[in-house]
């Protein structure tokens, strides 16, 4: 009897005991748990939610060759380059910016008025970081006759793309453009004579034999506030400029913001399918462009609003899918750019998010659609 009870009371014991260790154990697990995600970088969460969440909707094969299309996205994002004062407070640092865009998978970016002037300070800081220059920005004054000044500034920017593995270089005619000045850019831009468009036309085509003689591309970029704006212009501007010497830039949000309609980009890309060599992939919050217009705002003053989004934001009112698939039917070749320009201290748009989840966000999308 006394055996029995003593039995009895170890099987208690153990059981007690058993309980005990279970316990520790879960708790144990719940501390390991809680310090792991406290130690966790702050972007850990949002590269699970947005480049990672969408695997299983990658295409099987890429829509494009991935070794004749690449992925980039503009400084923008993280700091204006035509208005400083976007920009945090203290000021995102230019090492920041490309290390996030390395962080977020993508392998170009346009030049930036805070990026180190010295050539080899600036290949060393990205080629660490696996990334180049995508594009640089010319602007041209041949409307206003100042030719030699437009065919120096050009010049200068073909010789700092020597220095990298891309060959385009941008250019866009802001004789009279109004995107920089504090009025409408719509009502108040530029509407070049018949004796300007041939200035224009015949300097682009002087840029375009330099640029194919130098192995370069030469991309035109219609732009909000300037003399080439519409539909209309851009087919007056092919039509006068040589095939293959003068090639065209489709600016998505640009485009969409001048009154050119989701279906009118996609009959631009078929019509001009085999002169489009570069694309920016921005994105438009419809309602904020509506009040942009119904308020006469400057340019400047609807991208500080919040104008501009970055593909793949739910937010935003372009639908990517269709004019990606449309380039991948016309065989586009190059950079594919998403340049969301925002003002990083604008709170009012929901949710609260930094530049970084915007790059991730875009990225994602962009792997979603493209399988690259």
């Amino acid at each position: 009897m006394t055996q029995i009870t003593e039995n009895t009371t170890f099987l208690h014991g153990l059981k007690s005991l058993s309980k005990q260790i279970s316990r520790l154990l879960i708790s144990l697990f719940i501390v390991i748990f809680i310090g792991i995600t406290t130690i966790l970088p702050a972007n850990a969460e949002v590269r699970t939610s947005y480049s990672d969440s969408l695997t299983s909707l990658v295409p099987k094969t890429p829509i494009f060759d991935p070794q004749k299309v690449r992925l980039g996205i503009t400084p923008t994002g993280w700091s204006n380059s035509d208005d400083l004062t976007m920009d945090l407070n203290p000021a995102i640092s230019y090492k920041q910016i490309i290390s996030e865009i390395a962080l977020s998978g993508f392998k170009g970016l346009q030049g930036a008025p805070k990026f180190p002037k010295d050539i080899a300070t600036l290949k060393k800081d990205l080629e660490v970081r696996g990334l180049t220059i995508s594009e640089p920005w010319v602007g041209t004054f041949f409307t206003i006759g100042a030719k030699e000044d437009s065919q120096k500034i050009f010049k200068d920017q073909m010789a700092f793309m020597k220095n990298f593995d891309s060959k385009v270089i941008v250019v866009a005619e802001l004789g009279g453009a109004v995107h920089q000045q504090p009025i409408e850019p719509l009502n108040n831009r530029p509407q070049f004579t018949d004796e300007q468009w041939q200035l224009l036309i015949d300097g682009l085509n002087s840029l375009g034999d330099q640029a194919f003689a130098n192995g370069m591309i030469l991309c035109y970029h219609p732009h909000v506030g300037t003399g080439v704006e519409i539909r209309a212009d851009i087919d007056r501007l092919m039509a006068g400029t040589k095939d293959h010497h003068l090639n065209l830039l489709l600016d998505t949000g640009h485009l969409y913001y001048s009154g050119v309609s989701q279906s009118e980009i996609l009959d631009l890309i078929n019509t001009y399918g085999n002169r489009i060599k570069h694309v920016h992939l921005k994105n438009i919050r419809q309602n904020i462009l509506d009040e942009a217009k119904q308020k006469q705002l400057s340019f400047l003053s609807a991208i500080r609003s919040g104008v501009f989004t970055v593909p793949g934001d739910e937010n935003g009112i372009i639908n990517f899918d269709t004019i990606l698939n449309k380039l991948a039917a016309v065989n586009y070749q190059g950079w594919l750019m998403v340049e969301a320009e925002q003002d990083p201290s604008n709170t009012t748009i929901k949710p609260l998010r930094e530049p970084l989840e915007y790059a991730l966000m875009a990225r994602r999308y962009l792997r979603g659609v493209t399988g690259l």
